[in-house]
């Protein structure tokens, strides 16, 4: 609400503050014996005049907010305008009735502050109806008026009979002049008749409101009918009680604005919180009293009853007019609710008739039962569904129908329900349940009912509704539905989360003695067929597979598939001596199915070999120790898991070996995996903490002995531990470390090397590449940096990879190589003669350098066929301009033949081993003096 608004409108205090001086006043006038009709003119003046300034001032919309009764705080505000008026109309009564000095209110003398009165009592009831809507159709007003007749002339009797009629024998004034002096008294009877259903039927937010409003025009009507008494018994002013109800009656019109949401002045009604009960749209509706004129009536019939009526004045033929009349009426009301009952049974009828129309139609069961569950109805639906003739349903107990393992079940929840239907709400509750159902045909139904209490329009005693709907369809689902979380759709095998299910199981009742195993099958080269011919042909090659496989196992074996071209088979052993030979078995025969009969996949014929790993529960784990609980459920699945994993890893170790074999898994399996994992997480720690170093390794011309180059070898120190490179090399290039490792390398090398030039020792360098670390993006742009960055000319560089980083990948990782061999540095094949076709790529591949494998070093002397293939790589390399370094020289026999061969260099522990960069500087300076020429080293070989 604006901040205008809220200045206008007073304090919340204000009103209160009011109230009680009024109050204070009074009481004190009393004690003082002041007295007086104007004293007590005055005080109704003070009450009236505080009462409609805070309903008037509280009635004034706030800036901007819409005044129409129907808008936001329209209603309360239109009845606290009209209480207000209602209040000020009191206050100029008040105040004329003061300044006349206490002439008193008499019907037979009306005066102009008597006017005012009955304004203000008018006005009181407009407040009372205006926010009720007014009914439309001519019979409501017909019952209200006869209701409010029945009412007024039933109080009228009864205050006549109890106080009036004694009086008017006494007063032996006339019939007319006697019922002018009850004006005042008949007319709050009207009023407060009349007001009474639009109060009943106030909308939720203008109760309070409204029965303060209601209380005020009461107070005011028992205290004119107490003033009335009073003055016709000649009694004076200072006998009349009645002033202190019309008081309470002002003083609650005053306090009406700021008692609950109506006491909220001070807030817009946006800002009125959600948990106060407003609706500022919703009006009320005119509603009948009830049985109010009729319990009226009867008490004025009683009084009437116990009063003779002694005829000897002229009114008692009035009072019998409007008992008399009141009884007539009633009677009419009365045929009026008969023939209402009359229609409400009717409706209630055609409802009981929509119902049996509504049950015919739909496809859920609708059985009517008693209490004993005994059916009594059957819908068509129910006869549809369990294929039953009327006849044999009709009269029979539901527990024949139900499933025996779920009677006691149905039973329990039937009795409870049963019990609870006197509790709190229980004759809404509906009753849930699931059970299996029995049709005609001896079939069992999953169902759910809905059970609740039924009751006819023939006033039969409550019966049961039961609702009854088939599951069948959605069971049938449901089953699908676990089918496919726990099979293969592809293969129709089971999966992964089956299998790891059924080995825990199969783990947990395996007899002492017995043994468990798991079979892992790995096709060798089918993601080949995925790229080569197409998913769909690959789908054809699992399908196949896995027939294969399930045609040759046992029944009580379980096949799955475990993921993507890998199989898995859980086989159960009898505790006899040969179960590792059975299952070796298996696999092999399992092999062979998969490895010798192609796959036929459309018109082409496909052949694949397979890796097949091997382990045993039990093997690696100590026996667990006895015990229950979570802790033994815990042991389960690792031993579970450990038996899938172990098998896992001995069908890898099948694949790495090269596939098309049997593997059986060995606790070594499991450590070498530990240890490569270890190693991957401390090779970041050791780049970041530089535990890496670098030692150079000469290479030396085998007929002078002149060192013309070093290789750089990457070296790692973990702690005091050396570790080997065969053991990391791996795991770092499968962690991606290799790039950023092989960098440093480089750059370490690089420098070292560019230093030693830079002291007039002319030497090359040779550094190893990985088939990663020329993938890398970036490769040749990071080369060409780092010699530039360390001054080593580019000729000085060798680059050596492996023959099958150029044979495998040749476009991408020869263009790289070819950019770098363009800036003048130089390549070597690096363990020259292993198995790839690199005599047909020789002359094809920017090459400079071969280094022949020690494997083929290693033979000379001994064995003539090594001997022979390293007389021709020399021979080859001499041909096509190559250099050729011989690696692994150990033995002087082996110098003396590569030196007879004509091989240009060699490398090995025989010419020098790996050392470090000090080392070599040593070296350096101790062999200087012994130069054949400026720059050149010279090592003393044997020989």
């Amino acid at each position: 609400m604006s901040g205008d608004y809220a200045r206008r409108v007073p304090p919340r205090a204000l009103p209160v503050a009011m109230a009680a001086v009024v109050g204070v006043l009074y009481a004190t006038g009393s004690l003082l014996g002041w007295g007086g009709r104007a004293f007590i003119a005055w005080a109704e003046a003070a009450a009236a005049g505080a009462a409609a300034i805070s309903l008037l001032m509280s009635s004034r919309r706030p800036d901007g907010a819409p005044a129409e009764p129907g808008a936001p705080g329209g209603l309360w505000r239109a009845s606290w305008r009209w209480y207000g008026i209602a209040a000020a109309s009191w206050f100029v009564g008040a105040v004329g009735s003061a300044l006349s000095a206490g002439a008193g209110r008499s019907a037979l003398s009306l005066s102009v502050p008597d006017l005012f009165y009955l304004v203000a009592l008018v006005a009181l009831v407009t407040g009372l109806i205006v926010p009720v809507r007014p009914p439309r159709d001519a019979g409501t007003w017909l019952r209200y008026v006869a209701d409010t007749y029945v009412c007024a002339s039933a109080l009228f009797v009864l205050g006549w009979v109890a106080l009036f009629g004694g009086l008017y024998d006494r007063s032996g004034e006339s019939p007319p002049q006697f019922l002018l002096e009850l004006l005042y008294p008949l007319i709050d009877i009207v009023f407060v008749c009349a007001a009474l259903p639009f109060v009943l039927g106030a909308a939720r937010g203008h109760r309070r409101l409204a029965w303060m409003g209601y209380g005020a025009l009461t107070a005011i009507a028992v205290a004119d009918g107490v003033t009335t008494f009073v003055r016709l018994d000649g009694g004076g002013v200072a006998d009349d009680p009645s002033d202190i109800l019309r008081l309470a009656g002002l003083l609650l019109l005053l306090l009406v604005p700021w008692t609950g949401p109506a006491a909220r002045p001070d807030l817009p009604v946006d800002d009125i919180p959600a948990d106060v009960e407003v609706d500022a749209e919703e009006r009320g509706r005119m509603i009948g009293p009830g049985i109010a004129p009729a319990a009226i009536a009867a008490a004025a019939a009683l009084f009437v009853a116990g009063h003779s009526v002694t005829g000897k004045n002229g009114l008692e033929p009035a009072v019998s007019i409007a008992a008399g009349s009141a009884a007539l009426v009633l009677i009419a009301r009365l045929a009026g609710l008969l023939r209402e009952n009359d229609a409400l049974r009717r409706a209630v009828d055609t409802g009981e008739e929509h119902f049996r129309a509504l049950s015919e139609s739909i496809n859920d069961a609708v059985l009517i039962c008693d209490l004993d569950a005994t059916v009594q109805y059957a819908s068509a639906g129910a006869l549809r569904m369990y294929h039953y003739t009327s006849d044999e349903l009709l009269g029979r107990p539901l527990n024949e129908l139900v499933h025996p393992e779920d009677v006691p079940h149905v039973q329990a929840v039937f009795t409870e329900f049963l019990d609870d239907r006197a509790g709190p709400g229980g004759a809404d509750e509906a009753l849930r349940v699931s059970c299996r159902v029995r049709a005609a045909d001896g079939t069992w139904l999953p169902t759910e009912s809905t059970i609740s209490r039924y009751s006819g329009s023939d006033g039969t005693p409550v019966r049961l509704l039961v609702t009854t709907r088939d599951l069948s369809e959605q069971a049938a689902l449901q089953r699908q539905v676990a089918h496919l979380t726990f099979h293969d759709g592809l293969t129709g095998l089971p999966n992964r989360s089956y299998f790891e299910e059924r080995t825990r199981e199969v783990l947990s009742r395996q007899p002492s003695g017995g043994k468990v195993a798991v079979v892992f099958v790995d096709l060798d080269g089918f993601t080949a067929v995925n790229d080569s011919e197409g998913h769909a042909a690959g789908d054809q090659v699992l399908a196949q597979a896995a027939r294969r496989l399930r045609a040759n196992v046992l029944s009580d074996d379980t096949v799955a598939r475990w993921g993507g071209d890998e199989f898995a088979v859980l086989v159960q052993l009898p505790p006899d001596d040969r179960e590792t030979r059975a299952t070796v078995e298996l696999a092999g025969r399992l092999l062979r199915v998969l490895s010798v009969d192609p796959y036929q996949v459309g018109a082409k014929h496909i052949v694949l070999t397979a890796s097949v790993g091997i382990a045993f529960a039990g093997d690696e784990e100590e026996p667990a120790a006895a015990g229950g609980g979570s802790d033994a459920g815990r042991r389960l699945r690792r031993t579970a898991a450990d038996l899938l994993r172990n098998g896992d890893l001995a069908m890898a170790r099948a694949k790495e070996t090269g596939g098309g074999r049997v593997e059986v898994y060995a606790p070594h399996m499991h450590a070498d995996v530990v240890r490569r994992l270890e190693l991957g997480s401390d090779l970041q720690t050791a780049l970041a903490e530089e535990q890496f170093a670098v030692e150079f390794q000469p290479v030396v011309d085998l007929a002078t002995s002149r060192v013309t180059g070093v290789e750089a070898l990457l070296r790692w120190w973990r702690g005091n531990e050396a570790v080997p490179p065969e053991e990391f090399i791996g795991p770092a290039e499968e962690s991606g470390l290799m790039v950023p490792l092989g960098e440093w390398v480089l750059r370490e090398a690089c420098r070292e090397v560019a230093r030693w030039r830079g002291d007039s020792w002319d030497i090359g360098l040779s550094v190893n590449f990985t088939a990663r670390q020329i993938a890398a993006p970036r490769f040749t742009e990071s080369v060409a940096a780092v010699l530039e960055e360390t001054g080593l000319p580019p000729s000085a560089l060798t680059l050596e990879v492996r023959e099958e980083v150029l044979v495998e990948d040749a476009g991408q990782n020869v263009a790289r190589l070819s950019r770098l061999r363009d800036l003048g540095v130089r390549l070597a094949i690096d363990d020259f003669g292993t198995g790839y076709a690199s005599l047909a790529y020789l002359g094809q591949l920017p090459v400079d350098i071969i280094k022949i494998d020690p494997s083929f070093v290693a033979g000379l002397g001994s064995d003539e066929t090594l001997t022979l293939l390293t007389r021709t790589i020399v021979r080859l390399g001499s041909d096509l301009g190559l250099a050729v370094v011989a690696e692994g020289i150990e033995r002087p026999e082996q110098l003396e033949l590569l030196r007879e061969m004509g091989c240009p260099r060699g490398q090995g522990f025989l010419v020098a081993r790996p050392m470090a960069a000090g080392r070599v500087e040593s070296l350096v300076r101790t062999n200087l003096g012994a130069r054949d020429r400026p720059g050149d080293v010279a090592l003393p070989l044997p020989g």
